[in-house]
């Protein structure tokens, strides 16, 4: 029977002044890769191309022909999938892998991925970007029969689901398993002859077919085919599940057809901007939501200036459609890193000034528009305006590269509750006198659908999942409906 030799590490992790509470944070990236001597390194790249996706954890699962080897750590790819010695530790041809910021189930040693179990017909690893959002309610069935977990990561549901099922061929049990789940994912899968692929049916999670000299890639985006030389071969589509062996690729469609729902926030800021998403670049999208949002809501200034980096596409592409000249008026210190230590209250009340600093030459004296791509809790843009008036600016007029952000998402993006986002208890007069700005201006829904190549409702449904602009969720949300369920049993048992 193949043994899986794990090795996993956790070295400490932080938040600077809590900045990062106030952006939504980015989801997870996966990537596999089958019959590649080098697949471990390759796995290692994949992921460093996504680290973008997920900066918390990092691991890599990997099968020699005769027993599984897993690395999983804490913290950043580079710091720990860089050293020779650790690749030599993931011997095999075949290899999966994954970036995580903990979105379910939290932080742990127990819920980096990929997660393996060894089954009857032998052993499993997996990897997942997304949210089941029925985790809760099937862990506790699954509990009651017996089952024993060992994370608290929604993903490992998925195992005991498999685990459990009474299918036998492995991919009737993993199709089994997907048919009980609920939710957004894309995921990886390797077992001892096969590496599986599969997306939900809506589409929401991306996941991408490469091929390199041959071998087969999967990941969550086109720009980790890119950092290995690797050919991108075609989107994986909603609801679709391949199957890599020796012999080749096969494609399951075992759901159905399904209205594809994929997530419009990878246009906004998810994804890099040099990947191609759902056929579309990236970069290309975010110029154009730029030059949607110039022409909604102009107004008369002497600059464009982003907020860096996200906002930094948007902003061209609003120079561009308004005539308004370009320019970097804030800099972005990229070496501020998730572990800075700040030794007294003085330090850490500098806030944004860690990661940004006024250009005051750029901004002084200027009618500023500043573009960033969202607004989630407003902390940071309040920081960042009265950083851009302390430079000098004689105006400052806000334009925000997407809808305002009203609802949580529940599909794999750590967002705030509903309750802590601004524009959801703020109106638009309100928010900008709350951030101190001249004006203030968030792109329409059907700007951003524009922008997109897509009307923003055809035959009366929309094209993306929007749901944290609208409140329009794709999915059922059963655990989260569970949970609004039992706040209200226990304040009636309080009054």
């Amino acid at each position: 029977m193949p043994r899986l030799y794990d090795s996993v590490a956790q070295q400490s992790a932080g938040d600077v002044d809590g900045l990062d509470d106030d952006h939504f944070h980015d989801e997870c990236g996966v990537f596999g890769v089958f019959g590649h001597s080098d697949a471990a390194a390759l796995a290692a790249l994949g992921l460093h191309a996504l680290q973008h996706r997920g900066q918390d954890a990092a691991g890599i699962v990997t099968y020699d022909g005769s027993h599984f080897h897993s690395e999983r750590h804490s913290g950043l790819v580079g710091d720990n999938f860089s050293k020779p010695h650790v690749i030599a530790r993931l011997p095999g041809n075949n290899a999966i892998g994954h970036n995580r910021y903990p979105t379910a189930g939290g932080s742990g040693l127990q819920n980096i991925q990929p997660l393996f179990a060894e089954f009857a017909g032998g052993g499993f690893a997996v990897a997942h970007n997304g949210n089941i959002t029925n985790a809760r309610s099937l862990t506790r069935q699954l509990r009651e029969r017996g089952s024993i977990f060992q994370s608290t990561s929604d993903t490992e549901t998925l195992l005991h689901l498999v685990a459990t099922s009474a299918k036998k061929p492995f991919i009737d049990r993993f199709i089994d398993a997907l048919r009980q789940i609920e939710g957004a994912y894309a995921i990886v899968g390797l077992t001892e002859k096969k590496l599986v692929g599969a997306r939900d049916p809506q589409g929401v999670r991306p996941l991408v077919l490469g091929d390199l000299d041959g071998a087969y890639v999967l990941t969550s985006e086109t720009c980790a085919l890119d950092i290995i030389g690797a050919r991108f071969v075609r989107n994986i589509e909603p609801g679709e599940i391949v199957v890599i062996t020796e012999k080749g690729i096969e494609s399951l469609k075992p759901f159905g057809e399904n209205p594809a729902r994929f997530c419009v926030f990878e246009y906004v800021y998810f994804a890099r901007p040099d990947s191609i998403v759902s056929n579309k670049n990236v970069y290309d999208v975010r110029k154009q939501i730029g030059a949607e949002l110039a022409r909604e809501s102009p107004v008369e200034a002497d600059i464009v200036v982003p907020v860096p980096d996200s906002g930094t596409p948007a902003a061209i592409g609003f120079a561009q459609a308004a005539g308004i000249p370009f320019d970097l008026g804030i800099i972005r210190n990229h070496y501020v890193g998730r572990t800075f230590i700040q030794p007294t209250d003085a330090i850490r009340h500098m806030g944004v000034r860690l990661k940004h600093n006024a250009n005051r030459e750029v901004l002084e004296g200027k009618r500023i528009i500043l573009v960033d791509d969202s607004i989630v809790r407003g902390t940071t843009s309040l920081k960042i305006v009265e950083m851009v008036r302390e430079a000098g600016a004689a105006e400052v007029h806000m334009r925000i590269a997407s809808p305002p952000t009203t609802d949580s998402c529940f599909y794999g993006v750590d967002t705030p509750e509903k309750s802590k986002l601004i524009a959801a208890r703020m109106s638009l007069e309100e928010l900008a006198r709350y951030i101190k700005v001249d004006s203030l201006a968030f792109l329409s829904i059907d700007g951003l659908y524009r922008a997109a190549g897509e009307d923003a409702r055809r035959n009366d449904r929309p094209q993306f999942c929007d749901a944290c602009f609208t409140g329009d969720y794709p999915t059922r949300l059963t655990d989260h409906q569970e949970n609004r369920t039992d706040s209200q049993l226990s304040l009636l048992a309080v009054v």
